[in-house]
């Protein structure tokens, strides 16, 4: 009798232990690939992911704050990881910038910009994670979604608006440190910080989720 009482909750204890590793299992498939846990797999990509943000970064350097540097280390954190992303960043910007065709920039701007895009890279990472449980997050299905697009949108914004300002702020430092100078750079390039948001805004909007979507297809 006190056996037949029991089965029951055993079955019912096996069954939660088995939809928890199977929860488990689904939410390691979500976060990698089999490709991913190949450590040299990781640093080809690493290499990879920082040539195209250099290479595609000075294939634009002429057009005046249009850009897909921002995007690209953004994607490097989402596909891969924070450490990666960050690493990606770090990297990327300091050839950049220190190699780029204009000349290096000031010391205090070179510093600032390679703490923003390490940052960037971060920051996929740290999306992704946000992602992980959302109903509306489908890498293999489809990504342009509109809360999908309108978080990186929004995003996007953010990390361009952070950057101009600051950029403007630590740029300004060469010259002078008085807040009217940098109301009066600031307001002098408005054109062009605009101009920089709304091409980064209609970058992570329309392209970005087209690049993870594949890439994550590709990778799975």
């Amino acid at each position: 009798m006190s056996i037949n009482s029991e089965t029951p909750k055993n079955l019912n204890k096996t069954e939660i232990i088995i939809d928890n590793k199977a929860e488990k299992i689904e939410t390691e498939n979500f976060s990698g690939s089999v490709w991913l846990e190949r450590r040299n797999f990781r640093i080809a990509l690493i290499g990879t992911f920082t040539a195209l943000s250099i290479v595609l970064g000075y294939l634009l350097v002429n057009m005046p704050n249009i850009e897909v540097f921002t995007m690209m280390i953004f994607l490097s954190g989402f596909i891969m990881s924070k450490k990666e992303g960050a690493l990606i960043g770090l990297l990327s910007t300091l050839i950049f910038s220190f190699f780029n065709t204009w000349g290096p920039p000031h010391p205090s701007l070179f510093i600032y910009q390679l703490i923003h895009y390490s940052m960037t890279g971060i920051l996929g990472g740290l999306t992704k994670d946000f992602l992980r449980n959302k109903e509306y997050f489908k890498p293999t299905d489809d990504l342009y979604v509109f809360r999908m697009m309108l978080l990186l949108g929004f995003l996007g914004a953010v990390i361009t608006f952070i950057f101009d300002i600051l950029s403007t702020l630590f740029g300004g430092f060469v010259v002078s440190i008085t807040i009217d100078y940098f109301i009066a750079t600031y307001l002098f390039g408005i054109v062009f910080t605009t101009v920089h948001l709304i091409g980064n805004v209609l970058v992570f909007v329309f392209l970005l989720p087209g690049l993870i979507q594949v890439i994550m297809k590709l990778l799975d």
